[in-house]
């Protein structure tokens, strides 16, 4: 079983002290879905809802959200972002949405890309909540990541 790391020896929270990690390359995606009605989700590819373009505002807002992950989450590093990108695409009864963190540090970026995914995500309903209250977001996770001490990771992977 792994040691927590953001417990110390009497238990007690601390952030991880990464001064002794080599700066590297670091890449980090997630996923999650902001389930529907399916008339909501024809509106907003529509461009037909009141406060504007959703799909625009949302990437934007999860871009933020990622750059501001070290202010939500106590316990995580700022770290210096070279890139993130936040895709959102339609399927039935759904916005599909996906962001890739990439940064080049000394601890890796998953927190800012499930960060990214959630604010995108909450920054729908926020927009579309007066045409539907019922919008779940679901389904949050990290798919990959690669870099650093522990290498490359895949949520396929570990499933095969």
């Amino acid at each position: 079983m792994s040691k927590l790391t953001h417990l110390d020896e009497e238990g007690h929270a601390r952030m991880v002290d990464v001064s002794d990690k080599d700066v590297t390359k670091r890449r980090a995606v997630a996923r999650g879905r902001l389930r529907m009605k399916p008339e909501t989700l024809r509106r907003i590819l529509d461009g037909d809802v009141p406060k504007g373009d959703v799909l625009a505002v949302a990437r934007v807002a999860g871009i933020l959200g990622a750059k501001q992950t070290s202010a939500l989450v106590p316990l995580c590093h700022p770290l210096p972002l070279d890139a993130v990108t936040v895709e959102l695409t339609a399927d039935e009864d759904a916005l599909s949405i996906e962001a890739a963190v990439t940064v080049t540090a000394r601890t890796g970026a998953e927190m800012e890309a499930l960060t990214a995914v959630t604010v995108a995500g909450l920054t729908v309903y926020d927009m579309c909540k007066a045409i539907d209250r019922g919008m779940e977001l679901t389904d949050v996770g990290l798919v990959e990541k690669s870099g650093g001490r522990s290498g490359s990771w895949s949520r396929d992977a570990e499933r095969a």
